[in-house]
């Protein structure tokens, strides 16, 4: 198994919010999968940790609950959005370095983000 890059607080708030609107409504499972497909992995209790990052979006309102355990994109200002996002690629990046891929298809993977 490919080492995964351990990440938490801003980094985790920001690639998860990322992910939401990029993808639209997970579950914390369905987020769980997709920072594992990514190359992340989280401390302590995952669930919990991930749910707690999104509370903390929620009360900025940039996701919101769609029901329980299931979270949405909201609103945000196109400036923070960009900034989340250069966030979000810079930690997938480091993942990819950390698990060690350079392939190509990886790569490819990660540049469909940038759209």
């Amino acid at each position: 198994m490919s080492e995964l890059y351990e990440i938490r607080g801003i980094g985790l708030r920001s690639v998860i919010t990322d992910h939401l609107f990029r993808v639209g409504p997970q579950t914390i499972p369905d987020l769980l999968d997709a920072l594992e497909h990514q190359g992340f992995t989280v401390a302590g209790r995952p669930a919990k940790t991930v749910s707690d990052a999104l509370r903390w979006e929620r009360e900025r309102g940039r996701v919101r609950l769609i029901r329980r355990g299931k979270y949405g994109p909201a609103e945000m200002p196109r400036t923070t959005e960009q900034r989340i996002r250069r966030r979000a690629m810079e930690l997938r990046a480091r993942a990819g370095i950390a698990a060690g891929r350079d392939d190509e298809h990886f790569w490819d993977r990660v540049a469909l983000y940038l759209d």
